[in-house]
């Protein structure tokens, strides 16, 4: 099969590279497929020309993984047609591109789309209404998507990604931590980390599944981040204590530390179903946060 993955310089599209271009990629079935990825460069999916360019210009795809997004919570209060453009209109275009080269499409979105009310994990028909602009792109990209696609295709949610690569919340701690003797962290907000390269293993399970392979199989909405929950007061605790990183963290709720956008408080969900359909293991986030700062000092004693 041919697939293309957009995205392929953010956190996601970095690990799919990652588990491909090794050794792993035989253990997840890959060898017989042709990966073609893609960056801003090549597909820049702000742009509605170079999308048409792109694909006038290739080969048509079996399968497009789309992990390219716009992910600047704050920044997209700002920057609202920027932020719709990429999360909707973009998703979209894609969408048609897929239906009429009938590829199948994976669609990655978000637990913002939840307005984190909820007082248990939010399951895959559950209410959304997101409470700010990057939500309410994301939410319009999954249900522009539905409409287009109402067959072969999939939307992933997942939540507070991070990785060896790009910038994300472990990278940024384990810098703060090192500048200063102590740091204040939100604990009224509640979610699951997610490793990038547990949901990239994820999604390639999921290509190489028959249910998924079966043409003609109606659009489904699916949960996935790593199992078990935080706050970010939590996550940041477990970060230093991992990385041994002698700095205090001070709990502190989401009042005293105001951003442009608005946080949903409680956005923990169920992974039930992608387990139930793909046979998708949800490792804990403290097990696999391990793995990523191992090898983020193995690259920092390299350097």
């Amino acid at each position: 099969m041919r697939i293309l993955v957009t995205g392929k310089n953010g956190q996601l599209g970095r690990s799919i590279q990652k588990l491909v271009n090794t050794d792993t990629k035989i253990d997840n079935n890959q060898s017989s497929n042709e990966f073609i990825f893609a960056g801003r460069e090549e597909l820049d999916l702000s742009s509605e020309g170079s999308i048409s360019h792109y694909f006038d210009s290739n080969d048509r795809f079996d399968v497009i993984i789309n992990c390219a997004a716009y992910t600047a919570v704050d920044k997209a209060e700002e920057e609202q047609e920027l932020a719709n453009q990429v999360n909707h209109l973009a998703v979209k275009q894609l969408a048609g591109i897929a239906k009429e080269q009938k590829a199948r499409l994976i669609h990655i979105s978000t637990d913002y789309v939840f307005n984190g009310e909820s007082d248990k994990p939010y399951i895959e028909t559950s209410e959304t209404n997101p409470i700010n602009v990057y939500g309410k792109t994301k939410l319009a990209g999954e249900r522009t998507l539905q409409e287009i696609m109402p067959t072969n295709a999939i939307i992933i949610r997942t939540s507070w990604v991070y990785s060896e690569y790009g910038n994300n919340f472990v990278k940024t701690m384990l810098r703060l931590g090192k500048e200063r003797d102590e740091i204040n962290v939100v604990s009224d907000q509640i979610g699951s980390p997610t490793y990038a390269t547990d949901l990239a293993n994820a999604i390639l399970d999921i290509v190489q599944n028959i249910e998924f392979k079966e043409v003609g199989q109606k659009t489904q909405v699916h949960h996935y981040s790593n199992a078990g929950k935080a706050s970010w007061y939590d996550f940041a605790k477990e970060i230093f204590k991992i990385a041994k990183v002698d700095c205090k963290v001070n709990p502190i709720t989401t009042q005293q530390y105001p951003t442009p956008a608005k946080r949903p408080k409680n956005t923990l969900m169920s992974k039930d179903k992608i387990a139930g359909t793909f046979s998708i293991n949800t490792p804990d986030w403290q097990d696999t946060l391990k793995y990523c700062i191992q090898i983020l000092q193995e690259q920092k004693n390299e350097q």
